[in-house]
Protein backbone atom coordinates (compact mmCIF):
# COMPACT_ATOMS: atom_id res chain seq x y z
CA UNK A 1 0.00 0.00 0.00
CA UNK A 2 1.68 3.31 -1.06
CA UNK A 3 1.20 6.57 1.52
CA UNK A 4 -0.45 9.28 0.00
CA UNK A 5 2.35 11.37 0.49
CA UNK A 6 4.37 9.32 -2.15
CA UNK A 7 1.36 9.33 -4.67
CA UNK A 8 0.82 12.84 -4.74
CA UNK A 9 4.71 14.26 -4.29
CA UNK A 10 6.71 15.85 -7.63
CA UNK A 11 3.32 17.86 -9.10
CA UNK A 12 5.68 20.14 -10.60
CA UNK A 13 8.71 18.31 -11.54
CA UNK A 14 6.11 15.65 -13.64
CA UNK A 15 3.97 17.98 -15.29
CA UNK A 16 7.38 19.68 -16.76
CA UNK A 17 8.70 16.85 -17.33
CA UNK A 18 5.27 15.38 -19.70
CA UNK A 19 6.08 18.51 -21.55
CA UNK A 20 9.46 17.89 -22.07
CA UNK A 21 9.12 13.92 -22.82
CA UNK A 22 5.79 15.12 -25.46
CA UNK A 23 8.56 17.59 -27.14
CA UNK A 24 11.06 14.44 -27.40
CA UNK A 25 8.31 12.35 -28.85
CA UNK A 26 8.22 14.55 -31.42
CA UNK A 27 10.91 15.21 -31.97
CA UNK A 28 11.12 11.38 -32.52
CA UNK A 29 8.15 10.69 -34.98
CA UNK A 30 9.29 13.42 -37.69
CA UNK A 31 12.87 12.24 -36.87
CA UNK A 32 11.60 8.43 -37.84
CA UNK A 33 10.94 9.99 -41.46
CA UNK A 34 14.59 10.70 -42.25
CA UNK A 35 15.68 7.41 -41.11
CA UNK A 36 15.97 4.31 -43.70
CA UNK A 37 18.03 2.34 -46.29
CA UNK A 38 16.13 4.35 -49.39
CA UNK A 39 18.67 7.49 -48.67
CA UNK A 40 16.02 10.04 -48.96
CA UNK A 41 16.69 13.94 -48.71
CA UNK A 42 15.10 15.92 -46.69
CA UNK A 43 13.23 17.83 -49.74
CA UNK A 44 11.98 14.25 -51.07
CA UNK A 45 11.08 13.22 -47.34
CA UNK A 46 8.41 16.09 -47.23
CA UNK A 47 7.68 16.45 -50.79
CA UNK A 48 6.73 12.98 -50.43
CA UNK A 49 4.49 13.14 -47.32
CA UNK A 50 2.28 15.80 -49.56
CA UNK A 51 2.18 13.44 -52.27
CA UNK A 52 4.30 15.65 -54.19
CA UNK A 53 7.38 13.89 -55.27
CA UNK A 54 7.82 11.03 -57.80
CA UNK A 55 5.86 7.87 -57.43
CA UNK A 56 8.65 5.68 -55.80
CA UNK A 57 9.36 8.28 -53.19
CA UNK A 58 5.77 9.01 -52.71
CA UNK A 59 4.96 5.19 -52.34
CA UNK A 60 8.24 5.13 -49.57
CA UNK A 61 6.64 8.02 -47.60
CA UNK A 62 2.79 7.23 -47.74
CA UNK A 63 2.83 3.54 -47.78
CA UNK A 64 6.31 2.47 -45.60
CA UNK A 65 7.13 4.88 -43.58
CA UNK A 66 4.42 6.94 -42.21
CA UNK A 67 2.24 3.78 -41.27
CA UNK A 68 5.04 2.37 -39.28
CA UNK A 69 6.17 5.72 -37.75
CA UNK A 70 2.16 5.58 -36.76
CA UNK A 71 2.35 2.22 -35.59
CA UNK A 72 5.48 2.64 -33.22
CA UNK A 73 3.70 5.93 -31.56
CA UNK A 74 -0.08 3.81 -31.15
CA UNK A 75 1.84 0.76 -30.50
CA UNK A 76 4.08 1.48 -28.18
CA UNK A 77 1.55 4.52 -25.86
CA UNK A 78 -0.69 1.43 -26.13
CA UNK A 79 1.37 -1.04 -24.41
CA UNK A 80 3.21 1.31 -22.22
CA UNK A 81 -0.82 2.34 -21.34
CA UNK A 82 -1.98 -1.42 -21.00
CA UNK A 83 0.75 -2.17 -18.88
CA UNK A 84 0.41 0.40 -16.41
CA UNK A 85 -2.94 -0.25 -15.86
CA UNK A 86 -2.53 -3.73 -15.22
CA UNK A 87 -0.05 -3.05 -12.62
CA UNK A 88 -2.53 -0.70 -11.11
CA UNK A 89 -5.48 -2.70 -11.28
CA UNK A 90 -3.32 -5.70 -9.79
CA UNK A 91 -1.53 -3.76 -7.73
CA UNK A 92 1.63 -6.16 -9.02
CA UNK A 93 4.56 -4.42 -10.73
CA UNK A 94 5.41 -7.59 -12.30
CA UNK A 95 1.43 -7.49 -14.47
CA UNK A 96 1.65 -6.76 -18.28
CA UNK A 97 0.41 -7.82 -21.68
CA UNK A 98 2.96 -10.72 -21.55
CA UNK A 99 3.00 -11.95 -18.35
CA UNK A 100 -1.02 -12.26 -18.35
CA UNK A 101 -1.14 -14.05 -21.63
CA UNK A 102 -2.60 -11.97 -23.83
CA UNK A 103 0.21 -11.69 -26.31
CA UNK A 104 0.74 -15.05 -26.53
CA UNK A 105 -2.76 -16.07 -27.23
CA UNK A 106 -2.84 -13.29 -29.82
CA UNK A 107 0.66 -15.06 -31.27
CA UNK A 108 -1.38 -18.71 -31.28
CA UNK A 109 -4.40 -17.23 -33.16
CA UNK A 110 -2.05 -15.89 -36.06
CA UNK A 111 0.09 -18.81 -36.12
CA UNK A 112 -3.38 -21.36 -36.33
CA UNK A 113 -4.26 -19.13 -39.18
CA UNK A 114 -0.93 -19.33 -41.01
CA UNK A 115 -0.93 -22.96 -40.51
CA UNK A 116 -4.62 -23.39 -41.66
CA UNK A 117 -4.14 -21.09 -44.85
CA UNK A 118 -0.58 -20.54 -45.39
CA UNK A 119 -0.49 -24.53 -45.44
CA UNK A 120 -2.84 -24.44 -47.98
CA UNK A 121 -1.77 -24.54 -51.42
CA UNK A 122 -5.49 -23.53 -53.11
CA UNK A 123 -4.59 -20.29 -51.44
CA UNK A 124 -0.93 -19.85 -50.98
CA UNK A 125 0.57 -17.37 -48.68
CA UNK A 126 -0.19 -14.68 -51.25
CA UNK A 127 -3.88 -14.89 -50.93
CA UNK A 128 -3.11 -14.60 -46.98
CA UNK A 129 -1.23 -11.41 -47.07
CA UNK A 130 -3.06 -9.77 -49.01
CA UNK A 131 -5.74 -10.20 -46.00
CA UNK A 132 -4.48 -9.19 -42.96
CA UNK A 133 -6.87 -8.10 -41.18
CA UNK A 134 -8.74 -11.53 -41.80
CA UNK A 135 -5.14 -12.49 -39.96
CA UNK A 136 -5.03 -10.02 -36.91
CA UNK A 137 -9.05 -10.65 -36.27
CA UNK A 138 -8.25 -14.06 -36.22
CA UNK A 139 -5.19 -13.17 -33.51
CA UNK A 140 -7.75 -10.83 -31.89
CA UNK A 141 -10.69 -13.22 -31.33
CA UNK A 142 -8.17 -15.85 -29.41
CA UNK A 143 -6.44 -12.82 -27.26
CA UNK A 144 -10.24 -11.97 -26.61
CA UNK A 145 -11.04 -15.82 -25.44
CA UNK A 146 -7.88 -15.78 -23.11
CA UNK A 147 -8.87 -12.20 -21.29
CA UNK A 148 -12.28 -13.70 -20.94
CA UNK A 149 -11.48 -17.06 -19.58
CA UNK A 150 -9.27 -15.35 -17.04
CA UNK A 151 -11.79 -12.64 -15.74
CA UNK A 152 -14.30 -15.57 -15.60
CA UNK A 153 -11.65 -17.75 -13.53
CA UNK A 154 -10.27 -14.60 -11.63
CA UNK A 155 -14.33 -13.91 -10.36
CA UNK A 156 -14.43 -17.01 -8.52
CA UNK A 157 -11.80 -14.77 -6.08
CA UNK A 158 -13.33 -11.72 -6.48
CA UNK A 159 -10.66 -10.47 -9.08
CA UNK A 160 -8.01 -10.54 -6.22
CA UNK A 161 -4.17 -9.42 -7.56
CA UNK A 162 -2.73 -12.75 -6.63
CA UNK A 163 -5.43 -14.67 -8.38
CA UNK A 164 -5.31 -12.48 -11.57
CA UNK A 165 -2.15 -13.09 -12.25
CA UNK A 166 -1.73 -16.58 -11.57
CA UNK A 167 -4.62 -17.22 -14.12
CA UNK A 168 -2.43 -14.98 -16.26
CA UNK A 169 0.89 -17.38 -15.99
CA UNK A 170 -1.36 -20.26 -16.37
CA UNK A 171 -3.30 -18.81 -19.70
CA UNK A 172 0.29 -17.86 -21.23
CA UNK A 173 1.97 -21.25 -20.64
CA UNK A 174 -0.73 -23.05 -22.03
CA UNK A 175 -1.37 -20.34 -25.37
CA UNK A 176 2.51 -20.40 -25.46
CA UNK A 177 2.45 -24.44 -25.98
CA UNK A 178 -0.03 -24.37 -28.34
CA UNK A 179 1.77 -22.23 -30.39
CA UNK A 180 5.00 -24.45 -30.22
CA UNK A 181 3.02 -27.54 -31.75
CA UNK A 182 1.49 -25.77 -34.66
CA UNK A 183 5.14 -24.54 -35.13
CA UNK A 184 5.95 -28.23 -34.90
CA UNK A 185 3.03 -29.71 -36.98
CA UNK A 186 3.90 -26.94 -39.51
CA UNK A 187 5.75 -27.40 -43.19
CA UNK A 188 9.42 -26.04 -44.16
CA UNK A 189 8.11 -23.05 -45.72
CA UNK A 190 5.11 -22.35 -43.51
CA UNK A 191 7.65 -22.44 -40.19
CA UNK A 192 9.47 -19.52 -41.36
CA UNK A 193 6.05 -17.42 -41.55
CA UNK A 194 4.89 -18.71 -38.29
CA UNK A 195 8.11 -18.05 -36.17
CA UNK A 196 8.73 -14.55 -38.11
CA UNK A 197 4.66 -13.70 -36.81
CA UNK A 198 6.28 -14.10 -33.49
CA UNK A 199 8.28 -11.25 -33.42
CA UNK A 200 7.23 -7.91 -33.21
CA UNK A 201 7.09 -6.26 -36.39
CA UNK A 202 5.92 -2.80 -37.63
CA UNK A 203 6.03 -3.07 -41.38
CA UNK A 204 2.84 -4.80 -41.43
CA UNK A 205 0.38 -2.45 -40.64
CA UNK A 206 -1.06 0.09 -43.16
CA UNK A 207 -3.07 3.54 -42.24
CA UNK A 208 -6.50 1.80 -41.95
CA UNK A 209 -5.20 -0.74 -39.28
CA UNK A 210 -3.43 2.39 -37.41
CA UNK A 211 -6.99 4.17 -37.78
CA UNK A 212 -8.16 1.42 -35.67
CA UNK A 213 -5.70 1.55 -33.33
CA UNK A 214 -6.06 5.15 -32.97
CA UNK A 215 -9.80 4.26 -31.88
CA UNK A 216 -9.13 2.03 -29.46
CA UNK A 217 -6.21 3.29 -27.70
CA UNK A 218 -6.80 7.22 -27.57
CA UNK A 219 -10.34 7.01 -25.88
CA UNK A 220 -9.22 4.24 -23.38
CA UNK A 221 -6.49 6.98 -22.54
CA UNK A 222 -8.92 9.37 -21.99
CA UNK A 223 -11.21 7.03 -20.44
CA UNK A 224 -8.44 6.14 -17.77
CA UNK A 225 -6.91 9.99 -17.22
CA UNK A 226 -10.60 11.21 -16.03
CA UNK A 227 -10.72 7.89 -13.59
CA UNK A 228 -7.06 9.11 -12.47
CA UNK A 229 -8.35 9.56 -8.75
CA UNK A 230 -9.83 6.40 -8.37
CA UNK A 231 -6.61 5.06 -9.18
CA UNK A 232 -4.63 7.30 -7.18
CA UNK A 233 -7.43 5.92 -4.27
CA UNK A 234 -7.07 1.89 -4.95
CA UNK A 235 -3.36 2.48 -4.61
CA UNK A 236 -3.97 3.77 -1.39
CA UNK A 237 -5.37 0.26 0.11
CA UNK A 238 -8.90 -1.77 -0.47
CA UNK A 239 -10.30 -0.13 2.65
CA UNK A 240 -9.20 3.75 1.65
CA UNK A 241 -10.33 3.37 -1.92
CA UNK A 242 -13.65 1.56 -0.67
CA UNK A 243 -14.35 4.31 2.05
CA UNK A 244 -14.16 7.23 -0.92
CA UNK A 245 -17.04 5.09 -3.04
CA UNK A 246 -14.52 3.08 -5.30
CA UNK A 247 -16.00 -0.50 -5.94
CA UNK A 248 -12.69 -1.94 -5.96
CA UNK A 249 -13.92 -5.47 -8.17
CA UNK A 250 -15.61 -3.83 -11.20
CA UNK A 251 -12.98 -0.99 -11.47
CA UNK A 252 -10.31 -3.72 -11.36
CA UNK A 253 -12.50 -6.04 -14.04
CA UNK A 254 -13.32 -3.09 -16.21
CA UNK A 255 -9.72 -1.69 -15.76
CA UNK A 256 -8.29 -5.29 -17.02
CA UNK A 257 -10.81 -5.76 -19.27
CA UNK A 258 -9.91 -2.22 -21.32
CA UNK A 259 -5.87 -2.74 -20.66
CA UNK A 260 -6.31 -6.22 -22.72
CA UNK A 261 -8.12 -5.06 -24.98
CA UNK A 262 -5.56 -2.53 -26.28
CA UNK A 263 -2.97 -5.25 -25.97
CA UNK A 264 -4.62 -7.43 -27.36
CA UNK A 265 -5.34 -4.88 -30.43
CA UNK A 266 -1.84 -4.05 -30.67
CA UNK A 267 -0.49 -7.59 -30.58
CA UNK A 268 -3.11 -8.95 -33.31
CA UNK A 269 -1.46 -6.12 -35.75
CA UNK A 270 2.38 -6.58 -35.00
CA UNK A 271 3.44 -9.68 -32.96
CA UNK A 272 4.72 -10.10 -29.71
CA UNK A 273 6.50 -6.56 -28.39
CA UNK A 274 8.18 -7.43 -24.88
CA UNK A 275 9.37 -4.73 -22.20
CA UNK A 276 7.67 -1.71 -23.04
CA UNK A 277 4.49 -2.85 -21.03
CA UNK A 278 6.63 -3.06 -17.73
CA UNK A 279 9.55 -0.46 -18.50
CA UNK A 280 7.60 2.66 -19.61
CA UNK A 281 5.76 2.83 -16.21
CA UNK A 282 8.59 1.57 -13.94
CA UNK A 283 10.64 4.64 -15.45
CA UNK A 284 7.71 7.31 -15.04
CA UNK A 285 7.38 5.74 -11.34
CA UNK A 286 10.63 5.61 -10.18
CA UNK A 287 11.25 9.92 -10.85
CA UNK A 288 8.25 11.28 -10.68
CA UNK A 289 5.95 9.16 -8.93
CA UNK A 290 2.63 7.50 -9.18
CA UNK A 291 0.02 9.93 -9.41
CA UNK A 292 -1.92 8.79 -12.15
CA UNK A 293 -3.20 12.57 -13.34
CA UNK A 294 0.60 12.42 -15.00
CA UNK A 295 1.36 8.93 -14.82
CA UNK A 296 -1.27 7.29 -17.39
CA UNK A 297 -0.17 10.24 -19.75
CA UNK A 298 4.03 9.72 -18.98
CA UNK A 299 3.86 6.15 -19.68
CA UNK A 300 1.69 6.32 -22.85
CA UNK A 301 4.51 9.08 -24.08
CA UNK A 302 7.86 6.79 -22.61
CA UNK A 303 5.87 3.79 -24.38
CA UNK A 304 5.58 5.69 -27.89
CA UNK A 305 9.05 7.49 -27.73
CA UNK A 306 10.51 3.99 -26.19
CA UNK A 307 8.90 1.77 -29.73
CA UNK A 308 9.97 5.17 -32.03
CA UNK A 309 13.70 4.91 -30.68
CA UNK A 310 13.63 1.37 -31.30
CA UNK A 311 11.76 1.33 -34.70
CA UNK A 312 14.86 3.54 -35.88
CA UNK A 313 17.58 1.48 -34.43
CA UNK A 314 16.15 -1.46 -36.44
CA UNK A 315 16.17 0.83 -40.02
CA UNK A 316 19.72 1.15 -39.28
CA UNK A 317 20.95 -1.84 -37.68
CA UNK A 318 18.88 -3.91 -40.33
CA UNK A 319 19.39 -1.83 -43.16
CA UNK A 320 17.05 -3.25 -46.12
CA UNK A 321 16.71 -6.71 -43.59
CA UNK A 322 13.17 -6.78 -42.17
CA UNK A 323 14.89 -7.05 -38.43
CA UNK A 324 12.13 -7.37 -36.07
CA UNK A 325 11.48 -4.59 -33.57
CA UNK A 326 10.18 -7.19 -30.95
CA UNK A 327 13.93 -8.05 -31.01
CA UNK A 328 15.32 -4.93 -29.98
CA UNK A 329 12.95 -3.75 -27.24
CA UNK A 330 13.80 -7.43 -25.50
CA UNK A 331 17.53 -6.76 -26.42
CA UNK A 332 17.46 -3.00 -24.63
CA UNK A 333 14.69 -3.34 -22.61
CA UNK A 334 15.62 -6.53 -20.08
CA UNK A 335 18.87 -4.59 -19.25
CA UNK A 336 16.80 -1.37 -18.52
CA UNK A 337 14.54 -2.87 -16.15
CA UNK A 338 16.97 -5.18 -14.20
CA UNK A 339 18.81 -1.40 -13.89
CA UNK A 340 15.53 0.08 -12.24
CA UNK A 341 15.41 -2.58 -10.13
CA UNK A 342 18.85 -2.59 -9.24
CA UNK A 343 18.71 1.53 -8.99
CA UNK A 344 15.22 1.78 -7.18
CA UNK A 345 16.08 -0.02 -4.26
CA UNK A 346 18.08 0.86 -1.03
CA UNK A 347 18.78 -1.44 1.71
CA UNK A 348 16.13 -3.97 2.00
CA UNK A 349 13.41 -1.33 1.15
CA UNK A 350 12.71 0.01 -2.55
CA UNK A 351 12.70 4.15 -2.63
CA UNK A 352 8.94 5.02 -3.96
CA UNK A 353 9.14 8.63 -5.65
Amino acid sequence: MRQRSEIFESRKAAHIALWILLALVVIAFFGSFFVGYAGLSFTEVITGLFQKSNDSVNRIMLRLRLPRTLAAFLIGGGLGLAGLMMQTALENPMASPVTLGVSNAATFGANLFLLIFYGTSALGFSRVASQPLALAGFAFLFALLSIGLSLWLSSFHRFEPTTVVLVGIAMASFFQALTTICQFLAEDNTLSALVGWSFGNLERLNLTENGILAAAILPCLLLFWFGSSHYDALLCGEDFARSVGVKVPALRMVTLLLASLIAALAVSFCGIIGFVGIVAPHLWKRFFGYRHRTLIPGSFLLGALLLLICDMLTRCIGRAANLPVGAITALFGAPAFLLLFLVGKRGNHYVIR
